[in-house]
């Protein structure tokens, strides 16, 4: 009986052939755990780069947020001040510019017992840019009934603009609207009246040479 035939067999049964059983080696825990590990670190890439396909299909994570998260607080701030102006739909008001005196075109009337008033005031107009248009005596229904420094007429479009410009070269008057088409501008001249003042802007244009700047609070903001 061959050392390969297997015992009761009785010699009946040989094993033939190159082939061998074998035994499989033991599987390392060390193994098992660097597969687990590197299994792991798959699934978390792939992860992360569907995240990060939705991000870019999905047109991404709002400006306001980026900016605060990578800016600083006052850029934070600018960001969150901006996205709100847009959500509601509006942002600061916006102040229409002042009309130079050269596009002001204004009509001298004295309204006072003075004589030569009125030529001599638009003169001085004249001579600070403003246009002249008629001068002369007040009409009736304006002659020697102005109490005041002078009355400013002209149309409700000119009340902001042109009179608030020839307003402030009396240092006071009163102001009417009138039903007038025309951008000119009726300058009145009252008893209280005495001569157009210096021309104004020139004391608060800037502040006087030696005055010492205004120190920042300590509690400013430095934005």
């Amino acid at each position: 009986m061959s050392m390969l035939t297997p015992p009761g067999m009785g010699g009946k049964y040989r094993i033939t052939g190159q082939r061998f059983p074998h035994m499989r080696r033991t599987r390392s825990p060390r193994r098992v755990a660097l597969a687990a590990s590197a299994a792991a670190v798959v699934l978390g890439l792939g992860a992360w780069g569907t995240a990060q396909l939705v991000e870019v299909f999905s047109g991404g994570p709002d400006t306001t947020d980026r900016a605060a998260r990578h800016e600083g607080p006052c850029a934070r701030a600018s960001a969150e001040g901006s996205g709100k102006d847009a959500r509601l739909g509006h942002g600061a008001p916006r102040e229409e510019p002042l009309p130079r005196p050269e596009d002001i075109t204004v009509n001298v009337y004295n309204a006072t017992a003075r004589s030569r008033l009125a030529q001599t005031t638009a003169e001085e107009l004249k001579q600070r840019g403003f246009k002249i248009g008629k001068v002369g005596n007040a009409p009736e229904q304006y002659d020697k009934k102005v109490p005041g420094t002078a009355l400013l007429l002209g149309s409700p479009d000119a009340a902001e603009g042109p009179m608030k410009v020839l307003g402030e070269q009396l240092g006071g008057a009163e102001v009417k609207s009138d039903v007038r088409k025309g951008e000119d501008i009726d300058l009145i001249i009252g008893d209280a009246f005495k001569e157009l003042p210096a021309k104004p802007g020139a004391a608060t244009s800037a502040p006087p040479s030696g005055s010492p700047r205004p120190s920042p609070s300590p509690s400013a903001s430095k934005c």
